[in-house]
């Protein structure tokens, strides 16, 4: 029997086919109700689309895209006064106004599809390029111009799949890498972590729990994080703004919707010190791993009492006593975070322009406006 291929485009999840959570089982972050966040509380810049993929009718790949509009966002990160930063501000606007992401520009991760059994990966994505294709014919009919197209993040392994025509004109790039902490199976508690650290490390630890004696923390519940929204936005922001640019800024009511949505699967954890707000992070549980998600604090604490650090502590902790397998703590930050244990998989994305003369050196625009980041590698384990 011959083989059909095919693809919807569908603009809300209310729309998705009856069978998406079976093909998307794997990965909480292409389910309905992971998308339904989006749905109601993605960023202000941003649009989401929905593909499904069928095979001789059969729903058999489901696949998020985003758009983000860069002259949407306010701030491109403090430092106004350096002429790089300008010029990539001007550059980013004029250029690359709008970006589509094949992924979740929100995460670090494949989080961008998922295809069953019955069909081939490198199939699958030569009908999803396709299907991206159709959309910017969409979008441009509708006024809309996508500038870049760019679909991320993937490991070396999962890269090999690209290798297929319809990938030829986009240019492979590397970016920060996902730093990710692995459980060791004999670990019960955060104590037997700390056995495993090096004196030096195990003398770190030491050090941030006791500057952080004072600090109490708690799971927060729906209600808590309604009344605490405000203050939850503020302490986001003030982390968000000393990036060196932002392409979006989470909605306010995110988090409440996050809580709502998804349950039990998204954790909220607030710092506090004399019953004040003066932190919080947040996890979500993806099958046997947990990601690490959004966090704030407020400078004079975090200095003081050295939260972020205490954080990570404690979601390794958490991650430890759930037995989860891993903990995805994301790009950013490599170092603190490979202090603690984490170990970096290099991620690769690739990326095409819709004018083919820049296009033709996408590769090294890419390079100076994206430099590699200096880092030290550190190993706390004995």
């Amino acid at each position: 029997m011959e083989t059909n291929y095919s693809f919807l485009i569908y603009k809300n999840t209310s729309e998705l086919p009856e069978k998406w959570n079976e093909v998307a089982v794997n990965n909480i972050f292409l389910s309905k109700k992971y998308l339904q966040v989006l749905d109601e509380s993605s960023p202000k810049n941003m649009t989401c689309h929905y593909i499904g993929l069928f095979k001789n009718e059969d729903l058999v790949g489901v696949a998020l895209t985003q758009i983000l509009n860069l002259t949407d966002v306010s701030s491109f990160g403090v430092n106004k006064s350096c002429i790089k930063s300008k010029l990539r501000d001007f550059t980013f606007r004029t250029f690359a106004a709008n970006v589509l992401f094949v992924g979740n520009n929100m995460l670090t991760g494949q989080n961008a599809y998922c295809f069953n059994r019955n069909i081939d990966t490198s199939e699958g994505l030569s009908i999803l390029e396709k299907a991206i294709s159709q959309l910017k014919i969409d979008l441009k009919k509708s006024g809309i111009k996508i500038h870049i197209t760019s679909f991320k993040d993937f490991t070396a392994t999962e890269s090999d799949n690209f290798k297929i025509d319809g990938f030829k004109k986009y240019f492979q790039f590397s970016t920060q890498p996902n730093m990710v902490f692995t459980n060791h199976d004999s670990w019960e508690n955060e104590n037997d972590y700390t056995t495993a650290l090096s004196k030096k490390y195990r003398d770190h630890y030491k050090r941030a729990r006791k500057k952080s004696e004072m600090v109490s923390k708690r799971q927060m519940s729906l209600e808590e994080i309604r009344e605490n929204q405000s203050k939850i936005n503020e302490l986001y922001f003030n982390v968000t703004k000393n990036a060196p640019f932002n392409t979006f800024y989470l909605a306010e009511n995110h988090f409440a919707n996050l809580k709502e949505i998804l349950h039990d699967k998204f954790l909220f954890y607030g710092y506090f010190l004399d019953e004040k707000l003066i932190g919080f992070n947040t996890m979500i549980i993806n099958g046997n791993a947990l990601d690490t998600y959004f966090l704030g604090y407020d400078d004079e604490h975090q200095k003081e009492k050295m939260l972020y650090l205490n954080m990570l502590y404690d979601m390794i902790g958490y991650s430890i006593t759930k037995k989860y397998s891993k903990l995805i703590f994301s790009r950013t930050a490599l170092e603190i975070k490979s202090s603690v244990g984490a170990k970096p998989i290099q991620m690769v994305g690739f990326i095409s322009h819709s004018n083919p003369f820049i296009n033709k050196y996408i590769g090294k625009l890419f390079q100076y406006f994206d430099p590699e980041v200096t880092w030290i590698e550190r190993n706390p384990f004995k």
